[in-house]
This record gives structure tokens, C-alpha cells and sequence, in this order.
């Protein structure tokens, strides 16, 4: 880190926040000025051309302390804090709400440094005393001004963030490949078999339920609580667990051998396709991996495992896993506050069962996909791991 530090609220002109419109009385409109959240706000970029709101150009003006002009730098300041992307030069007239800050940097200060640092590992540990409100992080306009910033000639910030965007482009072209290689799957998929709801090559249909050799809910209630965790034993499978398509091991939860013992009817074993069925998606599933050679389901996470002589667990999880199939289910999700889909509505779930035989190509060619994946992903973290030193290098002032 440079010897020097200045307060970030004397490197900018303004260092401001959003304001939500409806805490105004004012709403939003089918077209207009596009209106930020967080979740505009991705590797550095700034996305206002979709999965954007809109107000209209009297709202714009009635906010006038959020609105967003080309160069400043956003960052996210509730919720997911850190999140930070420099508005560019051609972007339109722009507004946001309160979980994202403005910041216009003065001249000694260039924007595309300024984000990189607001992402390093020095800025999240000054960050890391943000205040609290119930569960969700927020960092105040105070604070922000508060953290310390290293002070480097403008020419230097200009070629660390060359460098760290040079870095950065590498990282985002290894994610974009592993995305392809999700929609190759997918694409595999429906040219085998074809859209699970049209079904138009014609298979015969089965319900879920008729293609498992069992299905089976996790336990409910007081049969398995928090309480029962233990710092190891045999690994519940959570809701938290079941990605799309991939096994998630982390935030991980045990219960002990003899409790285990009396819930043994929950056991999942390797090779069994386990389906979420609340949350984001409602419906996603993914395969226990060879290495988890014990676990047990916790409720809303449904064990489905093969009927040999009907279906595989690739197909199964990846027919599951489609937005389509996803469709077919929506009138199956139930709940005022929090939508799931019981596991009985999901047992009858009417699909397509193509001929053994074609669920075992799918699965070969998947396992070639997952091969490739694997090589990527390895080379991902090496990338991460580059991308860390390159930054804490150049924010210690050796480069």
C-alpha cells in the first residue's frame, strides 16, 4: 500500500445515494429513464439496457440528488456491498435507488482505479465495519468518505487499472466459456429429445414419481432441526446445496452418526438426482457427487433415485433443470409469501421418457461437457488467484 493515504470524501466532488421513487409518492413507468439497482452492476459494467426499471423525466428531476452522470463510479452499498462499475462515457441520463452510491471523482482521482480499488482486498477490510440493520449490510455515506485511498499520481492510477482490466477481461472471458458450456448441455438436450412440453418427436410420457425408484422428501419438524447439527458426522444436503445442474459444498451442516441412524430412510447415496424445490429457481436439481458417499435430504429437498429400467440420473436432472420444464411446473408452486412445490404435486409431474439407450448418449456426451468444465474451472480459480496477487501488488505500489 502507498505510504500515503486521503480520505476518499477529498478525492470527490459528490458522494451520494439513490432514493427508491415510491417512498415519494412517485412511481414507476414502462419506458424512460432507466432506474439502477444492485443487480445492474456486474464486473465492473454498468447495465442499463435491461433487467432495468423506469421513471419518467419529472421523477428524474424530482430526484435530483441520484442522478447518475458518465464517469462516476457506483458502488452498492446494501445488501451486496462492495459491487463497483464505472458509468461510461455514452451512457443516457440515469437515476437509481438507495442501495447504490454515486461517487464523481475530482481530476486527481481516475474513475477505473477508483473501482478497482473499491473491489481489492484493502477496501473490504476497511469496508468490513459496516453497520448492521437487522441482516442486511449497509455501509452509509459517512463511511464511504471515511475509507482510505492510496494516493498515486493520475498516470499511475492509468496504468494500474490497464493492467487490472487487462487482468479482469481475461477472468470474464473464462466465465463466458464455462456459460457456453451450460447452454451446450442444454442445447444437447432438447436436439436429443426435444422440448420436454411440446414433446414433438413423441415419446411416451411418465410421471416423475413412475420413473423413480424412490422418492423421497427429507425429514420434517422436530425429526430434524437446527439444533441437531453437529460439526461433523453424516452431511445434510440443504436447500442452500442444490444448484442448477451442480452440487454447491459449501455452508455445510452434520448431524451425528446415531441420530442419522434413527432418519435412515432419508439416506441419499452418490448418483441420486437431488431436486430443490423452494427458492431461486423453485425447481433445480443436481446429481450427489461420488465423493459424498453419505448424506441425508433436509425437507424441501426432494431424493430422486432411478428406476434402472426407465431412466438415468443425467437425464433426469437435466430435463429438470430446463426453463422449460420450469414453465411446466409453475401452476405446481403453492405459498402466499415463499413459493415451493410439494413433493407429491412434483411425483406427478407428467415427462417425456425417451429409449434408454438415448438417455445413455446424452449422458456420455454430458460427461465429456462436465470434463471440459472441470479443465475450466481449475483454470478459473488460477486466473482468480492471478487477478488477487496482480491487484494486491498494484495497490502495494510494486507495479
Amino acid at each position: 500500500m502507498s505510504d500515503e493515504l486521503v480520505r476518499l470524501e477529498e478525492l470527490c466532488d459528490v458522494i451520494t445515494k439513490g432514493t427508491t421513487p415510491t417512498t415519494l409518492g412517485l412511481k414507476f413507468s414502462e419506458s424512460g429513464i432507466p432506474f439502477l439497482r444492485v443487480q445492474n452492476i456486474s464486473g465492473g459494467k454498468v447495465n442499463y439496457e435491461s433487467d432495468v426499471l423506469y421513471i419518467d423525466k419529472a421523477a428524474h428531476e424530482t430526484l435530483e440528488r441520484s442522478k447518475i452522470c458518465p464517469g462516476d463510479v457506483l458502488v452498492s452499498i446494501a445488501g451486496t456491498i462492495g459491487r463497483a462499475a464505472v458509468v461510461p462515457r455514452g451512457a443516457p441520463e440515469l437515476n437509481c435507488n438507495q442501495a447504490l452510491a454515486i461517487l464523481r471523482p475530482k481530476s486527481s482521482l481516475f474513475g477505473p482505479f477508483l473501482r478497482h480499488w473499491l473491489e481489492s482486498t484493502e477496501a473490504r477490510r476497511q469496508i468490513s465495519g459496516a453497520t448492521v440493520t437487522g441482516t442486511i449490510s449497509n455501509l452509509s455515506l459517512s463511511q464511504i468518505g471515511s475509507l482510505k485511498v492510496p494516493s498515486l499520481p493520475v498516470e499511475k492510477q492509468r496504468r494500474i487499472a490497464q493492467i487490472l482490466d487487462k487482468a479482469d477481461a481475461l477472468r470474464a472471458k473464462r466465465h463466458d466459456a464455462l456459460a457456453q458450456l451450460d447452454a451446450l448441455a442444454q442445447s444437447i438436450f432438447l436436439d436429443l429429445f426435444g422440448d420436454p412440453a411440446l414433446n414433438p418427436l413423441g415419446w411416451p410420457r411418465k410421471t416423475i414419481g413412475e420413473l423413480a425408484a424412490k422418492f423421497s422428501d427429507g425429514p420434517f419438524g422436530s425429526n430434524l432441526k437446527t439444533s441437531h447439527y453437529t460439526e461433523s458426522g453424516v452431511r445434510v444436503v440443504r436447500l442452500q446445496n442444490i444448484g442448477v445442474g451442480k452440487f454447491i459444498d459449501d455452508d455445510r451442516a452434520f448431524i451425528s452418526e446415531r441420530h442419522f441412524a434413527e432418519l435412515a430412510k432419508h439416506e441419499c447415496k452418490p448418483g441420486d438426482v437431488l431436486i430443490g424445490t423452494l427458492g431461486d429457481p423453485n425447481l433445480r436439481a443436481c446429481i450427489q457427487p461420488e465423493w459424498l458417499k453419505l448424506a441425508l435430504n433436509k425437507a424441501d429437498c426432494v431424493q430422486f433415485r432411478p428406476e434402472e429400467r426407465l431412466a438415468n440420473a443425467e437425464y433426469v436432472c437435466a430435463l429438470l433443470n430446463l426453463p422449460a420444464t420450469g414453465r411446466m411446473t409453475q401452476d405446481l408452486a403453492l405459498g402466499q409469501t415463499r413459493l415451493r412445490i410439494s413433493m407429491g404435486r412434483l411425483r406427478g409431474l407428467q415427462v417425456p421418457v425417451p429409449p434408454l439407450e438415448m438417455q445413455i448418449e446424452f449422458t456420455r456426451r454430458i460427461k465429456a461437457i462436465e470434463k471440459l468444465r472441470s479443465s475450466g474451472v481449475v483454470s478459473s480459480i488460477q486466473l482468480h488467484d492471478l487477478f488477487s496477487s496482480i491487484q494486491q501488488r498494484a495497490f502495494a505500489g510494486a507495479i
